[in-house]
């Protein structure tokens, strides 16, 4: 009876650790990992250098394609939580939103960096930008359109 319940808590174990190996080598975790370890301003919130733990919690739906997953990160004089949540299109999981917490502080929003490092050239609206210097020509003043004749003419009340 004892074997048996070792057997089976390492068997739980087993499947636990197994779980949490998945999620550590997801692709939204690799990139965000590596987003913050090059990051400038995580490792001024942290302290440098980043360690990210190997502790993976969240979701990663692969039938309907939709992640919100977390992991710990440490620096030399802070520790904080990284979110990155992501979707998968035709095939290749991408980031959609990615930040770190950091204990005692705002969050920061990396998204933007993540984006600008990897070469994804989003246009920004700005709204002190002037007006466009190209004006589009002005319509044509007179509108010829021919219309097709219309249906026979009837005598009202016409007598036989």
């Amino acid at each position: 009876m004892h074997a048996r319940l070792v057997t089976s808590l390492i068997i739980l174990a087993a499947a636990g650790l197994a779980g949490c190996s998945r999620l550590g080598s997801h692709p939204l975790v690799t990139a965000a990992v590596e987003e913050i370890g090059h990051n400038t301003r995580v490792a001024e919130a942290l302290g440098g250098p980043v360690s990210c733990g190997t502790a993976v919690r969240g979701v990663a739906n692969e039938t309907d394609g939709i992640a919100t997953l977390q992991f710990d990160a440490k620096g030399s004089k802070n520790t904080g939580v990284v979110v990155v949540e992501g979707k998968k299109t035709r095939g290749t999981w991408g980031i959609t939103a990615l930040e770190i917490q950091p204990k005692g502080g705002a969050d920061i929003s990396l998204t933007g960096d993540f984006y600008a490092r990897i070469g994804i050239d989003t246009p920004k609206f700005d709204p002190s930008a002037g007006a466009s210097s190209s004006k589009a020509p002005p319509p044509p003043s007179d509108i010829d359109i021919p219309l097709p004749p219309g249906p026979p003419e009837t005598q009202p009340d016409a007598k036989p």
